[in-house]
């Protein structure tokens, strides 16, 4: 892959950055695409890249979208769900939206504070006679705990279907991560691992959810003039596709790229008192995002007080340890760096949220992520001596 850094004395960094293939080669993928002048409805370039796609995540099944938040509503919507979804409210808002647009209610669980995924130890509880499905983020590619959620959803009936945007190509255990659950939503938004400039997809194990996933993504149409359901639109065109077929050419370099600037962080980060989630051996990392938390102590009260947490933090959101994060976010800003608090706020700390956190037990380990992380700059065009300075820069706001 052709990587251009974008750094310089002068130059501002941004916390991600597009990867893109070099110009000649997508222009080349372009050329047949005037030649027949199919540019969308499932043409050659979306049936090539679908192929693909599963034999690189290693996957039975593939359907693609035209973005990630389609393919998680009509995923849902294929599985004719109605009723109570198990899910966390540390994610982007695209997951809790899509369960909402779909006419379920979202329930949230609290989460693990190493690697900020669903905290399967409280699924469980939060189980009624109305839950339909649990929706778990794999958040900056740290994997779920699939065997424990997977046992629940036995247990109890329930589909599971993961949010696997910050995931592609991982692996756990020697398993593509789109292989756990009922069915994983992959984004593959501009700025993801790999994109489609935007796109998505749904990878699954069921044979016959392929068919209503391709129903819901095409309108209901089954035939020249037939439509068999209420359908949407969330084709991926060829434009979208044809990018992807020159990134997956070049995905695995810009994985080790990433994994060589996260190696920079571990090591320029260590002993400075901010808190990084641990690497999982039995995890093949995409090094997707990579997150610190700042004010990892703080005198307060117990996580398991009531509304608040060790952090300061009550439930709505309001957490003393913020100040020192965002403090450190504005230094890193004022020299160029540009971080992002990913994810604050919590989802259920949203206004459009209120009324649905209400209904679920507070978060507080959720509510202390959300007032404490920074995601640091990382991409493959990111030079190894930038982040290097951002260390020196991150050292020098701590003392």
């Amino acid at each position: 892959m052709k990587i251009e850094p974008n750094i310089g004395k002068n130059k501002e960094i941004m916390v991600t950055r597009p990867s893109l293939p070099p110009f000649d080669e997508y222009v080349g993928m372009l050329r047949s695409l005037w030649d027949s002048a199919w540019l969308t409805n499932m043409g050659p370039c979306h049936e090539e890249l679908r192929e693909k796609l599963a034999a690189y995540l290693h996957v039975p099944h593939v359907e693609l979208f035209a973005n990630g938040h389609l393919a998680l509503e009509m995923v849902i919507q294929a599985m004719g769900l109605e009723g109570e979804i198990i899910t966390t409210p540390y994610s982007f808002v695209s997951t809790s939206h899509a369960i909402v647009r779909c006419g379920c209610k979202p329930v949230f669980c609290d989460i693990r504070e190493d690697d900020c995924t669903i905290d399967a130890d409280k699924i469980e509880a939060l189980v009624t006679d109305k839950t339909v499905a649990i929706v778990p983020t794999h958040v900056y590619g740290h994997i779920c705990d699939v065997e424990k959620i997977d046992g629940i959803a036995r247990r109890h009936g329930l589909k599971v279907i993961y949010d696997g945007a910050h995931a592609f190509g991982e692996s756990r255990r020697g398993v593509g991560v789109g292989n756990f659950g009922d069915a994983t939503m992959f984004s593959f938004h501009a700025t993801k691992v790999f994109h489609t400039i935007e796109g998505g997809a749904v990878t699954f194990r069921d044979e016959a959810l392929g068919p209503m996933l391709y129903k819901y993504k095409n309108f209901g149409i089954t035939g020249k003039e037939t439509v068999e359901l209420i359908g949407g639109n969330g084709k991926m065109n060829e434009f979208q596709a044809a990018m992807g077929l020159c990134n997956l050419r070049h995905v695995d370099g810009e994985i080790a790229r990433r994994r060589e600037i996260a190696g920079i962080y571990r090591k320029g980060l260590a002993g400075l008192g901010v808190r990084m989630c641990p690497e999982n051996p039995d995890v093949e990392s995409n090094a997707a995002y990579f997150p610190i938390f700042v004010g990892t102590r703080w005198e307060g009260t117990s996580a398991d007080a009531g509304d608040a947490d060790d952090a300061g933090c009550t439930r709505d959101g309001k957490c003393g340890s913020g100040a020192l994060r965002d403090a450190l976010y504005d230094h890193l800003g004022d020299h160029g760096f540009h971080c992002r608090k990913y994810f604050y706020p919590c989802i259920n700390d949203l206004e459009c949220y209120r009324g649905y956190a209400l209904d679920s037990p507070p978060t507080p380990i959720a509510h202390r992520a959300a007032s404490q992380v920074l995601t640091l700059p990382i991409y493959a065009g990111l030079e190894p001596s930038t982040a290097e300075e951002i260390c020196d820069r991150i050292r020098e706001a701590l003392g």
